[in-house]
């Protein structure tokens, strides 16, 4: 890339996110040479928009920079010509979350934001989206960067690739980032010592790591896991693998395959909030509220140490390292959702892995990882066919497809609960899910269970 004055484009603007964003532009400021910066929202996203759109405006004069700041709700606008456009938006905003995460408590199911029934709904509103941004993208900015933490990152990322013939995309997580900004200490050593190798999909991969006379030390670390702080995210309630499990496989697994390995222990945890204190949308919205109050602040021009509780610290970190990754071609190693390319063999070389990758102008170029034992293939491919389920049912609005995910998600228990939840989801859901409008309009009025989302659906 050899522009020098570059127009970055942020869809979803006024999320509580944006000013860890910033953050990072301005820590890169010798790195890229940003002359625009455009905040996109939605007219329900307006006020939190100009919120933290005038708060971006306060770090960057903070800061000593000239960067123009422009806030709109005009998509197609901000898109003109831009050199990197980065996505972190919530169709339905975290009244949607809610929904999908009490809906499924409610049948004595696991409710979770990328897993699960939420998961799946999560996918079915974001797709059809972001297939309309990627159209917008190729008539406007053909030669942009599209840098995707829109969750569920890893679905939306094959989304962008296979249905929306866009191959200039990068899909970030902060879980890989928060397991290396943590695990080192847990060994006594630092990051630029260890090498690290990460395969699987989002929210479902595993990592090894290496020292610098090239000896694993996985095994070292997952002893150490077990007396100090694993870099598990905020919004993972803290239940220990089982040793013996990890001693087997010798990897370390991803945060979220507590929902899977320890799922008794997960869900009895869920149903408690659930009952009580609320559930982690809930709890996420109360900390929002707290984070834009402190955004009003006239004075407050930096990021503030509350923004760690919102469970997704380092995501917009990466996505500016990203960005200064593909500028100034670094090839730097980082953990990224993109085409397979033979880097995992259990799975398809055209569809989207997450993977350790070499970062730079070319784009992701993924480390081959190797094939995986028995029970982790077993598991990856089940997931990964799952999620291809999701989205084509995503786009094509089937509900035989809907239900056919439904039945192959392991955090689901298949059966006529699963198909009634199933339909509760999509009328609670159905002012953002126009595809599935003809199933949702024979489903009718069928009751809600739960009384919360009665009253957000009020």
């Amino acid at each position: 890339m050899v522009r020098n004055a570059l127009k970055l484009v942020t869809i979803g603007g006024g999320s509580s996110y944006t000013p860890e964003l910033i953050e990072g532009y301005i820590k890169r400021k010798e790195e890229l040479p940003i002359k625009e910066i455009w905040l996109v929202d939605i007219e329900e996203g307006k006020e939190k928009l100009e919120i933290v759109g005038n708060m971006a405006k306060r770090m960057i004069e903070a800061a000593g920079l000239d960067w123009e700041i422009h806030l709109t709700l005009d998509r197609q606008k901000a898109l003109i010509d831009a050199d990197f456009v980065s996505t972190q938006f919530r169709v339905g905003q975290l009244n949607a979350r809610i929904k999908d995460e009490r809906i499924p408590f409610s049948y004595g199911m696991l409710g979770q934001e990328t897993n699960g029934a939420g998961g799946i709904f999560k996918a079915f509103r974001t797709v059809p989206i972001i297939l309309e941004i990627v159209e917008d993208m190729k008539k406007l900015c053909p030669n942009a960067w599209l840098i995707n933490f829109t969750n569920p990152s890893g679905m939306i990322t094959e989304a962008i690739y296979t249905y929306g013939k866009w191959d200039k995309v990068i899909g970030l997580c902060n879980v890989p980032v928060n397991a290396m900004m943590k695990e080192p200490k847990l060994i006594n050593t630092t990051l630029d010592k260890l090498t690290y190798k990460f395969a699987g999909i989002d929210h479902f991969h595993w990592h090894k790591v290496f020292d610098e006379t090239g000896n694993e030390v996985t095994m070292k670390i997952i002893d150490a896991m077990y007396s100090g702080d694993s870099g598990l995210p905020k919004n993972i309630f803290n239940v220990s693998f089982f040793k013996e499990q990890l001693e087997n496989m010798k990897m370390i697994p991803c945060g979220y395959h507590r929902y899977y390995y320890r799922e008794e222990e997960m869900l009895a945890h869920g149903l408690e909030e659930y009952k009580t204190i609320g559930t982690r949308a809930e709890q996420v919205k109360r900390i929002e509220e707290e984070l834009f109050d402190l955004y009003k602040d006239p004075e407050l021009d930096y990021k503030p140490k509350q923004l760690a509780e919102r469970g997704g610290a380092y995501y917009s970190d990466a996505a500016c390292e990203a960005m200064a990754s593909i500028y100034n071609d670094k090839r730097t190693h980082m953990v990224v959702s993109t085409v397979n390319k033979g880097s995992v063999p259990d799975l398809p070389t055209d569809h989207v892995v997450e993977v350790s990758a070499q970062l730079g102008a070319a784009g992701a170029i993924p480390m081959a990882f190797g094939a995986f034992e028995t029970a982790e293939r077993g598991w990856l491919q089940i997931m990964k066919n799952m999620e291809l389920t999701t989205i084509k049912a995503a786009v094509t609005g089937d509900y035989g497809l809907a239900l056919q995910a439904f039945t192959m998600n392991p955090m689901i228990k298949s059966g006529a609960s699963a198909k009634k939840m199933l339909d509760e989801m999509l009328v609670a859901n159905k002012e953002h899910l126009p595809q599935f409008n003809k199933k949702i309009s024979e489903l009718g009025n069928i009751q809600i269970t739960d009384k919360v989302v009665q009253e957000l659906l009020n």
